[in-house]
């Protein structure tokens, strides 16, 4: 990465505002963790859900959601995998470099929305990410939810996020975590199977229990038929869509989903908005 020197926080929501990595963490053999600081000027404040635009100087830019805990000021977190030339760089910036930051941006899963009821978490491989931020919400004020459900599948158990926080929501925070796998060696002691085998059985009251779900689109879409198969209402499952974000403001349009923009009318929304686009190919 190459450093630039720290400024005044950018008042143009075009230009990245330089973020220092404090801390470098690999979670899988292609994705890791960064946290950043700011330069200069306050931390930033997010609510889960939403994205930044980070920005690797020379590179280019990319959305990224946010994986952090916003009831604690910190550092800013990104989880990143590995898959094009602008996280390749991301993920190669090591502590001390620096990186640009737009936003946050974007609509975030309210999950206060389920306060006094069940929430359902369903997750599918990097999607683990944008929802961590909503778990460590409700671990901050679990009273207010009843019961809280988390399924997570990922490919191989070599792919699985977040091991020690998982165990820390399942023995410290009350939520129940059920994590699957497609394929695992004989020593993997889990379950084996799509994360959708996993909302049949799952333990929740399907009439008052707020769904976020988060993942590949066909993950989505069949988890979402399977939580409106056991009566969860439409306008009670939201969903992250991904899209190809390049401005965050819906000014250039490549996120635009039918008359959606996905960077300011999502990431997150409910499914009532998504239901006859989900099947339309490649829309």
């Amino acid at each position: 990465m190459t450093a630039v020197e720290p400024h005044a926080p950018a008042a143009d929501p075009m230009l990245p505002r330089p973020f220092r990595v404090v801390a470098h963490h690999l979670d899988t053999d292609d994705t890791v963790t960064l946290s950043l600081e700011p330069m200069a000027g306050d931390p930033l404040e997010f609510a889960s859900g939403q994205f930044t635009m980070l920005h690797a100087f020379g590179v280019g830019e990319v959305p990224i959601s946010i994986s952090g805990d916003p009831t604690w000021p910190g550092p800013l977190v990104h989880t990143i995998r590995d898959v094009g030339n602008v996280t390749h760089a991301l993920v190669g910036a090591g502590v001390g470099a620096v990186v640009g930051v737009r936003g946050p941006y974007g609509r975030g899963w309210d999950v206060a929305d389920g306060i006094g009821g069940d929430v359902l978490l369903a997750a599918g491989g990097i999607g683990l990410a944008p929802l961590r931020p909503v778990l460590w919400e409700i671990a901050d004020r679990r009273t207010d939810f009843d019961r809280v459900v988390l399924l997570y599948g990922a490919r191989s158990p070599s792919e699985v996020l977040f091991g020690p926080d998982l165990e820390r929501w399942a023995q410290e925070c009350g939520i129940e975590v059920e994590v699957t796998v497609d394929y695992a060696p004989p020593t993997w002691q889990g379950r084996v199977g799509p994360v959708t085998k996993l909302i049949s059985r799952a333990g929740f009251d399907p009439h008052r229990t707020l769904a976020l779900v988060c993942g590949p689109e066909i993950m989505m879409t069949l988890s979402t038929q399977a939580l409106l198969g056991r009566g969860v209402a439409p306008d009670r499952v939201r969903l992250s869509m991904e899209r190809n974000m390049k401005c965050g403001v819906g000014l250039c349009g490549h996120c635009q989903l039918r008359d959606l923009f996905i960077c300011v009318d999502g990431p997150v929304l409910p499914y009532t908005e998504l239901v006859d686009l989900l099947d339309v190919w490649e829309l």
